[in-house]
């Protein structure tokens, strides 16, 4: 059973009160959050918007929502990856493969990292293209099973699973809101609008 339900739904008293007892130690260790909350929390600390969907038809009425949350009705989408417009081409998606007709960017990513909660994304999204290029507005689809523990992990991943060409231009997207809550060390990147359509595949 996802361990996401147990963000939308209730959790279990044992847990609660595990996570509330004031007889635990100073000494004892620290209460770890499965990966996937993890990922969850710091995601939303990031400013990202998020969208758990059991499964593809939650996702297109999603995604659907949010074209209509955003007045993108007769905006078209920048979509780079053949295989994913053919996996949405039944909703009312108008695509494009010109960055300056876009208002918002559909692609999918490598891997969803659960300390930081940011996306690792690659050529096989992006392309050669930097992100300062690409749209403000991002709509990823990825699945549960993309989240890792660490970067390190996510670069891991990538190796195994491209092992005759690796992806290039490989970079993650942490920052999610404007500029004023950024700090030093994320100079130079840049921000996007972005919401994550997350499907459950575990």
């Amino acid at each position: 059973m996802s361990l996401f339900r147990k963000i939308f739904g209730s959790k279990s008293d044992r847990f609660e009160k595990e996570l509330k007892s004031d007889n635990r130690g100073k000494y004892m260790p620290e209460i770890k959050l499965p990966i996937d909350e993890r990922f969850t929390i710091n995601f939303k600390s990031n400013g990202g918007k998020f969208l758990y969907c059991e499964n593809l038809n939650e996702i297109f009425q999603n995604l659907e929502n949010i074209i209509e949350e955003n007045n993108w009705e007769d905006k078209k989408a920048l979509l780079l990856d053949n295989n994913l417009e053919n996996k949405f081409k039944k909703t009312s998606l108008k695509a494009t493969q010109k960055i300056s007709d876009a208002t918002f960017f559909l692609t999918t990513c490598e891997n969803l990292i659960a300390n930081d909660g940011s996306l690792l994304i690659s050529s096989k999204q992006i392309f050669e293209k930097k992100l300062q290029e690409l749209p403000v507005n991002f709509i990823v689809f990825a699945t549960t099973s993309q989240i890792t523990e660490t970067i390190g992990e996510g670069l891991r991943s990538i190796k195994s699973n491209n092992r005759e060409k690796i992806p290039t231009n490989i970079t993650t997207i942490k920052h999610f809101k404007s500029g004023d809550d950024k700090d030093f060390l994320s100079y130079g990147s840049s921000a996007k609008n972005l919401y994550l359509l997350l499907l459950e595949d575990l």
